[in-house]
């Protein structure tokens, strides 16, 4: 294991935004591959600080930190605490866009409670309607407060054929460094075909579809003369 000293701030996995005591809007998202770049790079030398969504999964790397949340506020909560400490984000989590704030039959919605604690929503046999508010741009925040020399990762997640064309519109809106490229179908696969997208258009691809353990690897070669420039 080669000593790089770079300081790396995943996150990875879904959030889980309430609706009650025991119900959720989630996604299925497996967080199998920050998993495995919070692990390879820890194996390279990188020290690596991750912050895991509710998947399941258990990190038994002794150089990757863990860190848990389970809403986008938790999410929120963390990256203000350990992004200003790192060298590079790469930003994998599967973020919600949006968040419950009430929940109910029509003309009866009753706000969700932060903590849901005590609350269940019953089954009363008509419509129920739960009322929506965006989230917070989580990346595009950070991006906002980063410090010089700071490399920014984010994830495009889109229907292939518009892959490319999505993927430079967020890394303009975001103003991160570099975008991952990767379609639909890598959700909850254990193979992942990606192109890195910079400024200029595509930087590189995988040579076809790879283990996500692979494509680890692949990504943080690409990553690693970036941080050291």
């Amino acid at each position: 294991m080669s000593e790089t000293h770079h300081r790396l701030l995943i996150t990875a996995g879904p959030t889980q935004e309430p609706i009650d005591a025991v119900r959720y809007l989630g996604n299925r998202s497996s967080g199998r591959l920050g998993v495995a770049l919070a692990e390879t790079a820890a194996d390279r030398g990188w020290r690596v600080t991750l912050l895991l969504g509710e998947t399941g999964r258990t990190v038994d790397h002794p150089h990757v930190r863990v860190v848990p949340f389970r809403t986008t506020a938790d999410l929120r909560a963390a990256l203000a605490e350990y992004s200003p400490e790192c060298d590079a984000l790469v930003m994998a989590a599967a973020v919600a866009d949006y968040t419950p704030t009430a929940v109910g039959p029509p003309g009866d919605l009753q706000p969700v409670r932060e903590d849901s604690s005590g609350q269940k929503i019953r089954r009363v046999g008509e419509k129920l309607i739960i009322e929506l508010e965006p989230t917070p741009d989580l990346l595009a925040e950070v991006v906002s407060r980063r410090h010089p020399g700071q490399l920014m990762v984010g994830f495009a997640l889109e229907p292939a054929d518009r892959l490319v064309e999505s993927a430079m519109r967020k890394l303009k809106k975001k103003g991160v460094d570099l975008i991952v490229a990767n379609p639909l179908e890598t959700m909850d696969a254990t193979v992942i075909e990606a192109k890195l997208i910079g400024p200029e258009g595509a930087v590189a691809q995988t040579d076809g579809a790879i283990h996500k353990r692979a494509f680890a690897e692949w990504l943080l070669e690409k990553l690693e003369p970036r941080i050291k420039s």
